[in-house]
């Protein structure tokens, strides 16, 4: 999901804080080109990079002033929403990567979840499944090693992560419906900086996988 107001105020502090070009490869970093291309013009930004000549030639269509060979010099950071090293978040996430809960299942101690049974609960608890996995670029390293919010509260995920489904501890939580939004990433909650944990987890860029998960997820707007 990709956030209208987020997006508005992200571009107006990226423009602010300096530099005339934006940053839009491969599809403004998972963003999709036109929205954010029209967003940081819109702030006064004088031109955006993509990738391709054809790209370029759409948006000057739209009136947009687009490059494919001149350094990009707002800083993306600020621009997208991204989250420091530290996980901190200097402007708000303009994505949400968010999946949902397909149903939940009581755990006993010592039963196992997901493949290779690498995660046993260590108390009585209810497990979620969740949609998104690693063909949605829930990187399989996240398995036993990062948190997904789903009631506002950060929950792990446990087991590895399947192609398309995870498995969270909802650690007492009882009264989890199907159908509950589950954020993996990017919102106004507790996942804001998820980011920063994923890359931590996985030695990849915030970048890789920010981009990586929006090609495979199904894009949305949301206020």
């Amino acid at each position: 999901m990709i956030s209208r107001s987020a997006l508005a105020a992200a571009a107006a502090t990226a423009v602010d804080s300096g530099g005339r070009i934006a940053d839009l490869r491969r599809d403004a970093w998972g963003h999709g080109v036109l929205p954010v291309a029209h967003a940081v013009i819109a702030a006064g930004a004088a031109a955006v990079r993509v990738d391709h000549p054809d790209e370029a030639e759409t948006l000057r269509l739209e009136g947009i002033e687009a490059v494919v060979d001149a350094e990009p010099d707002i800083d993306p950071v600020l621009l997208y929403g991204l989250p420091d090293v530290e996980g901190s978040l200097l402007t708000a996430p303009v994505m949400r990567l968010a999946g949902r809960v397909l149903s939940t299942k009581p755990l006993k101690t010592g039963d196992a979840v997901s493949y290779g049974y690498t995660y046993r609960a260590t108390r009585d608890t209810t497990a979620a499944l969740i949609t998104g996995g690693y063909a949605q670029g829930i990187v399989r390293a996240l398995g036993n090693a990062a948190d997904v919010e789903i009631d506002g509260v950060l929950r792990p995920i446990v087991g590895r992560v399947a192609m398309d489904v995870c498995v969270i501890d909802l650690q007492g939580a009882s009264a989890v419906a199907p159908g509950t939004e589950a954020t993996y990433f990017g919102g106004t909650g507790a996942a804001g900086p998820g980011l920063a944990r994923w890359s931590a987890v996985t030695g990849l860029t915030v970048a890789e996988l920010l981009t990586v998960a929006a090609a495979h997820a199904d894009r949305g707007w949301e206020a």
